[in-house]
């Protein structure tokens, strides 16, 4: 549906002024994501760590005309193009889509609770997308700014709406209440998730129950104190429609009995007075609950039993994150299989976009046919074609009939069709796949799980999992707590703490990252040919490398005369002029950089010459992460200070000052200067103890083999490891050659086995690790985790006396590391 830029003007109350006659389809936030900028609207949203207004004249050079803003700034003057002032722009956003969703008279259900949102958001369109087509919420689209993106993607065509609301603090879901207007509820649970925000448990669920002021039904489960108490509270009790393990007489749906196999789960349950049943290809208490709640949703929406149970069997893992892997011949996989309707595939080529930077790697799409979406098959792969020529694809892969049929639509890119996965996997056309990022967009029933397997370099089955949207969350949570003005470096060193220098630093460059600092130039020159464009501080340079240097645009640390004198000289032998260069100065951590006693001799050589220019002045804080070290910290602080006013007086023009690490940050938010630099806590690991950081690295391995062990038998190399009773040990697939220390061996370490810590046995061997897993529920081929979310790398650097940098810079490159985000 498309609306007249007048008409939205009218209903988000923008200032009255005439407006050139535009009509939009598109609403955005995001300035990066721009696909259609004549049918697009920008709201320019200020966040705690950015403005959208800042990015206005970027997207009308890109072509966008329509502008929602709160202020006007006199730059605009000379654009031709439509600004709606209003007093809130987010406001401004829920308004339009709110009135967006009044026009539709259709069921609408919506979901919200701890957990289990998504899940039972996408089993609900699994079940369903045969009796309706539906509008749901791509992804976890549940915000504040997610929810209105999500309901204005409802048409003409949509016979059912599916979204779920997140809140993370009070009054936030009227809001978003105004926006989705359910008719039928959905809630899931009420758990510890965000509780940061709500003074207790009842709280939170009073204010989750303000989705369902307007619904027809309620459908929760029945016994549940808590939700009985608050439902009582809010006068919604009579909206009820519940479902019971203990066959309440309230509950017209009873879940008799679960029966649980080795890889399914058979509920029985009965629903007013009928006997049934149905058999999900899941065996976690989590998905048998959300299971229960769809085949609620789905009797109320008056769909066959049979139907129901059939479609149950047929249920599919839901895709919370796509992930990034090493592929042969110098591709990148780009894997977000399951997840295909097409609001989701704008949001994979935006990732593909940003990915691909490096103009010498081409973009290839390998997609399927996109399931039911409410449209009519031409308009649906138009809109498709049309994403695919807007992000520059190169080269396009479509499988399945209907795309197959739709192929003349996808003109400008080179194509080739096929009906079926295997019919492409016979071709061989991906033999030549060289040099590029592949991204794979299929749905379930296509097994773009095989392509994958053709694609990916083999490797064993050692893991690095980096998770990139705990990068985001942890530099944001850093960047809220600066100054407007105050810039960030974030260190990518030591290939990027171990996680992969070229994915953090493309992630870190798409979030407006201000500098990035690497060791030596040779990590800097690969992340300029892997498309990083943003500054780059080269910490440890090197005498006889300022022509490298200047080739790739790295800015040097300099720290002593020598290399000051051979840069200098350098470049006025290649003509070049103020140059950019970063000056240390040894406030006390007596490592590198310039004493107090140098800076005379130093601003006689900088004042002296043409060929670099100060760019900043810093220095290194020796333990700002103990109390116990706070005299001799401020002590640093000040005598920093003295030398970089030094500094900046005798070169006369401004001069960046910076000498707060991640734990300064931290601990010394007054000293923040004009730039900070966040190194370790960046990966989830905060130098001070602070809360609030997410996991960044999750190490896991298999179980190779399980062997029952006599009492007074040895286990491993020099025979170490000693059991004076029977026991079951594992041998896992690690070893001190992928970074594991042999301080880790002989009961030193622990690792996680399906829940259960377990103690490391005997000698660490160069590519296997001993375990005693006596007493534990295993087999071989389970996953086994090393360090993560339930055991931090930091209890492993504790029991080996060492720090986080040390265990994560070790991990070694034949652990493969694989990248995700939602």
């Amino acid at each position: 549906m498309k609306y007249s830029i007048d008409k939205i003007a009218k209903i988000i109350d923008a200032i009255p002024t005439e407006f050139n006659k535009d009509t939009i389809s598109i609403l955005l936030t995001d300035s990066r994501k721009v696909f259609f900028p004549g049918e697009t609207l920008f709201f320019a949203l200020p966040t705690k760590n950015n403005d959208g207004h800042k990015y206005v004249s970027d997207l009308y050079e890109l072509g966008v005309r329509n502008f929602v803003v709160s202020s006007l700034h006199p730059e605009w003057n000379e654009y031709d193009a439509n600004f709606l002032v209003v007093s809130n722009t987010l406001w401004a956003l829920q308004r339009i889509a709110a009135h967006h969703r009044s026009q539709f008279n259709i069921p609408v259900i919506g979901i919200t609770g701890s957990n289990g949102k998504t899940v039972v958001k996408e089993w609900l369109y699994q079940v369903l997308h045969h009796n309706f087509n539906i509008t749901h919420s791509p992804r976890s689209y549940n915000s504040q700014i997610g929810v209105p993106l999500s309901v204005w993607q409802m048409t003409n065509h949509t016979q059912l709406g599916i979204f779920e609301a997140g809140i993370s603090q009070p009054e936030e879901m009227s809001r978003l209440e105004s926006i989705i207007r359910p008719t039928i509820g959905v809630l899931t649970n009420i758990g510890q998730a965000h509780q940061e925000g709500f003074k207790s448990m009842k709280q939170k669920c009073l204010e989750k129950l303000e989705l369902f002021i307007n619904c027809d039904v309620i459908i929760c489960e029945e016994e549940n104190e808590l939700i009985d108490e608050c439902m009582e509270i809010a006068c919604l009790s009579h909206k009820r429609l519940t479902w019971s393990r203990k066959g309440s007489n309230k509950s017209p749906l009873y879940i008799m009995k679960v029966e649980k196999h080795d890889a399914s789960t058979t509920i029985h349950y009965v629903i007013l007075g009928m006997d049934s049943k149905f058999t999900i290809p899941f065996t976690d208490n989590a998905a048998i609950e959300d299971a229960i709640q769809v085949l609620a949703v789905s009797i109320y929406l008056h769909v066959p039993l049979s139907d129901i149970n059939e479609r149950m069997a047929m249920l599919e893992p839901v895709a919370m994150r796509l992930d990034v892997r090493q592929g042969r011949n110098n591709t990148t996989l780009i894997n977000d299989s399951y997840n295909s309707d097409i609001n989701s595939l704008s949001i994979a080529l935006d990732f593909l976009d940003q990915r691909a930077t490096d103009s010498e790697k081409t973009k290839t799409l390998i997609i399927s046919d996109i399931p039911q979406s409410g449209l009519a098959l031409k308009e649906l792969y138009y809109l498709a074609s049309n994403l695919v020529l807007n992000k520059k694809v190169d080269l396009l892969i479509g499988i399945g009939k209907e795309i197959s049929a739709h192929k003349g639509l996808f003109k400008g890119t080179e194509s080739h069709f096929f009906n079926t996965t295997d019919d492409f996997v016979h071709s061989n056309i991906w033999h030549g796949f060289a040099n590029m990022f592949v991204l794979l967009k299929g749905a379930r029933s296509f097994s773009f799980e095989n392509i994958n397997k053709l694609l990916e370099v083999k490797t064993h089955e050692t893991v690095l999992d980096v998770d990139l949207d705990a990068i985001v969350h942890n530099f944001n949570f850093y960047k809220s707590r600066l100054k407007p003005k105050t810039k960030m470096v974030c260190m990518v060193k030591a290939d990027g703490y171990g996680t992969g220098a070229s994915e953090v630093a493309k992630t870190l460059q798409y979030h407006k990252c201000d500098y990035l600092a690497v060791a030596v130039p040779e990590e800097g020159v690969f992340l300029r040919k892997q498309g990083i464009k943003i500054p780059i501080i080269v910490l440890n340079s090197e005498v006889g490398g300022f022509e490298e240097l200047a080739t790739y645009s790295l800015e040097p640390e300099v720290y002593n005369f020598r290399i000051l004198d051979a840069f200098i000289k350098e470049a006025k032998l290649q003509g070049i002029t103020n140059y950019p260069i970063h000056i240390k100065i040894d406030t006390g951590m007596h490592r590198l950089g310039f004493t107090e006693e140098d800076i005379p001799a130093l601003m006689d050589r900088i004042k002296s010459q043409t060929g670099v220019q100060i760019q900043s002045v810093f220095s290194h804080l020796a333990a700002s992460e103990s109390w116990n070290f706070d005299d001799f910290t401020v002590e640093q602080i000040k005598t920093f200070k003295k030398i970089a006013k030094e500094i900046e007086i005798n070169c006369r023009y401004p001069v960046m000052k910076h000498i707060l690490n991640s734990a300064g940050i931290e601990r010394f938010p007054e000293e923040q200067m004009d730039m900070v630099r966040l190194g370790i806590s960046l990966y989830g690991v905060s130098a001070s103890g602070l809360d609030g950081l997410r996991n960044v690295c999750t190490l896991k391995t298999t179980v190779l083999q399980i062997k029952h062990i006599k009492a007074g038998e040895t286990v491993g190399y020099g025979r170490k490891g000693h059991f004076d009773k029977d026991a079951t040990i594992a041998t896992i697939r690690i070893g001190y050659a992928d970074g594991i220390s042999r301080r880790f061996g002989n009961g030193v370490g622990s690792v996680l086995v399906n829940g259960n810590m377990v103690s490391v046995v005997g000698n660490i061997c160069m590519d296997l690790t001993m375990i005693d897993v006596t007493g534990i529920d295993v087999k071989e081929g389970d996953s086994v985790t090393i360090f993560g979310e339930k055991l931090p790398v930091t209890e492993l650097a504790r029991k080996m006396d060492t720090i986080p940098y040390e265990i994560l810079t070790s991990i070694s490159n034949r652990v493969k590391r694989i990248y995700y985000k939602e």
